[in-house]
């Protein structure tokens, strides 16, 4: 078996709270988490609010130092780089956060966006730059014409779009996504759920995929794991979580997601 592109191994997180020095306390947002992330899957991440999965994608986008454990990317150990090396591994791995406006500078215009992680990098320059841009646009949807826009004159979508493209955009081997389509309609949910899936099979990605919708994680997925109180309860493929789930927790969060047909059924009675 190939070696996972991220490795997880026995990853704990605490976390400080109280301003005083007789109140504070430790809380453990990650609890040893050892699970893996082979080359060119999806691993969705699920659990209620407060279980630690957006703590453990900050982890494994080095966000956040681990205070126990490792995290290989690469087969290296991430918590421990610094400067240069940091900057090399980050090429290697991008973000899609839930609301991407808060992520944009607005007094940027849209190439300007996409253009940044390309000098940050030094990759490329002018106009093969701007060829570059305009191909990403155009791989997630939009065309090039959106390049001279703000990011406050584009939809929830449109937003969505160049915050995958920004993404996108340095080729990267893992794509973390923190609950990219909870701010979003329910029609405009399903086009950016295609065009995740769509540029994993044309770029060859890696997606770490969060999500607290048990339908959006199941749409997306190959594996599941499922968090509950910083610590993976159960993980396996998304056909055995969803049809077979072996966990109380598991079977408690399928049970919660509503029955629309049921309640169909109901209201006409």
């Amino acid at each position: 078996m190939n070696t996972p592109i991220l490795q997880f191994r026995g990853v704990t997180k605490n976390f400080e709270s109280g301003l005083l020095p007789w109140t504070r306390r430790r809380v453990r947002a990650v609890d040893a988490v050892s699970v893996d992330l082979q080359a060119g899957e999806t691993l969705g991440i699920v659990g209620e609010s407060g279980s630690g999965k957006s703590t453990l994608l900050r982890l494994a986008l080095r966000l956040e130092r681990p205070s126990a454990g490792e995290i290989l990317f690469g087969g290296r150990n991430i918590a421990t780089l610094a400067g240069h090396d940091l900057k090399t591994v980050r090429r290697r791995m991008q973000a899609v956060f839930q609301d991407p406006t808060s992520s944009f500078n607005p007094r940027q215009t849209v190439g300007q966006i996409l253009l940044a992680p390309l000098e940050v990098h030094g990759i490329g320059a002018g106009s093969a730059r701007r060829k570059q841009v305009g191909d990403t646009l155009d791989l997630v949807g939009l065309n090039a014409g959106f390049m001279e826009r703000y990011p406050h004159q584009l939809s929830g979508g449109q937003r969505q779009r160049i915050a995958i493209a920004r993404a996108i955009i340095l080729r990267p081997s893992l794509v973390v996504a923190d609950e990219p389509t909870s701010a979003l309609d329910v029609s405009v949910q399903a086009q950016i759920l295609n065009l995740f899936k769509q540029t994993r099979r044309e770029l060859g990605l890696t997606y770490l995929f969060v999500s607290h919708n048990l339908g959006v994680i199941r749409y997306v997925s190959d594996r599941v794991a499922v968090m509950r109180l910083g610590q993976i309860v159960e993980c396996g493929t998304a056909h055995e979580i969803f049809t077979n789930p072996q966990h109380d927790y598991t079977r408690a969060l399928l049970a919660a997601v509503p029955d629309v047909d049921l309640a169909a059924r109901r209201a006409a009675e």
